[in-house]
């Protein structure tokens, strides 16, 4: 395989194509922040704006500013979008909505817990390629925000009865083993380890089944299996993007062991969810093989793909395992050939199960500026260091 060839590849890709698509279309010059509802030709098709979304691109550019260089237009566009967040996303104590109109009216109420992680981030390295000490004190205040929120997350706007059938999920703990390492400069550092060891016990022992070597993504709140809906649910997307957290969280805490664990939950995953017939890895499963109730479950989705890429990489430079590196080459070319789009620039995000796009979109309420980009960086940073890798 050539190494040098790929990293170019994903470099120019993402240097060239992605970045500028969203940099000419989805800036809101009028109003701040950004346009993320996107057609293929990038023509804006509606106006809301997803909080998650606009935390997610400030994020984007501010780390790229702070990973690879301060160029003007990258730093300009952090600012615009940190800006608006700050001003219009919130109910003033740091209760982040949903959505909010073009203007930045609120719209959706704040029940989702993600807008609160994704707010974190970008503050955070905001703060750091703008030495803006607000910008940090946003990230650490709305941490604390999430950690004080994290037995009830949705809050009031919980619509399960809780009493009835009390459930955890895997999205949260996943989200704070990445969101972590992210804050972790601007928290004291027993919070962090108090908070490393939380996440790292439940994706790895809690989540993670060893009799079914995969990850579910509900349990019972004492740790157990239920057979419903919910207790069935399979994401291997969510499974494969939390084990490149927990590579780094490896990497960061000097413990191979959590590596060597990572990679083959991975490999497990990767191999249950290959559509075999069609190419590509499912969206939804159910662990008992019965019907999921997501009527989109065999859809082939833009981040369930490009995170994989980033996880076999990663596990491939650091153990150098084989199959990391077979099934690399196998989902790389389903990606390369089935998301992009040669003629319009960026990658389409909704695939049917025979690979055909279902969505002409190159943005809308859950897709914007975040896994491709972030995911071309990951891989083009991670091929860079395994052709520097002498080992490998």
């Amino acid at each position: 395989m050539d190494f040098v060839h790929l990293a170019e590849q994903y470099k120019s890709e993402l240097l060239e194509n992605v970045l500028p698509f969203w940099l000419n279309h989805s800036r809101d010059r009028e109003y701040g922040g950004y346009l993320t509802c996107l057609e293929r030709d990038g023509s804006v098709f509606d106006t809301d704006k997803f909080v998650w979304l606009q935390a997610r691109q400030v994020w984007m550019f501010s780390m790229l500013c702070n990973r690879l260089d301060i160029r003007d237009e990258w730093l300009e566009c952090a600012v615009d979008g940190a800006e608006f967040l700050r001003k219009y996303c919130h109910d003033g104590n740091l209760n982040w909505y949903f959505s909010v109109t073009r203007e930045g009216l609120p719209l959706v109420q704040p029940y989702n817990i993600f807008s609160y992680t994704f707010a974190t981030m970008a503050f955070a390295q905001a703060s750091i390629a703008t030495g803006n000490a607000e910008y940090g004190q946003i990230a650490r205040q709305t941490f604390e925000r999430i950690l004080e929120k994290q037995a009830a997350p949705k809050g009031q706007w919980e619509k399960s009865v809780p009493e009835t059938r009390p459930m955890k999920g895997f999205s949260l703990p996943m989200i704070l083993s990445n969101l972590a390492l992210e804050i972790e400069p601007m928290i004291d550092m027993a919070l962090f380890d108090r908070t490393i060891e939380e996440c790292l016990h439940e994706v790895m022992e809690v989540f993670y089944r060893p009799e079914l070597g995969l990850i579910v993504e509900n349990v019972t709140l004492d740790g157990r299996l239920a057979d419903t809906f919910e207790g069935r649910l399979l994401n291997p997307g969510h499974a494969l993007e939390a084990m490149w957290f927990i590579m780094d969280l490896g990497v960061r805490l000097s413990r191979p062991e959590l590596i060597d664990k990572a990679v083959a939950i991975a490999l497990n995953t990767v191999q249950y969810g290959w559509d075999e017939k069609f190419g590509g890895i499912f969206y939804f499963m159910d662990r008992l093989g019965r019907p999921p109730q997501q009527l989109e479950w065999d859809q082939k989705l833009w981040w369930v793909h490009i995170e994989t890429l980033i996880t076999l990489l990663k596990g491939y430079r650091l153990t150098g395992s084989k199959r990391c590196l077979q099934w690399f080459e196998k989902v790389h070319n389903y990606t390369w050939t089935h998301f992009r789009d040669e003629f319009h620039g960026e990658w389409f995000g909704y695939l049917d199960r025979r690979g055909e796009p279902l969505l002409s979109l190159k943005g809308g309420k859950w897709k914007g500026c975040f896994h491709i980009p972030r995911g071309l960086f990951q891989c083009w940073q991670t091929l860079e260091q395994i052709v520097q890798s002498p080992s490998l």
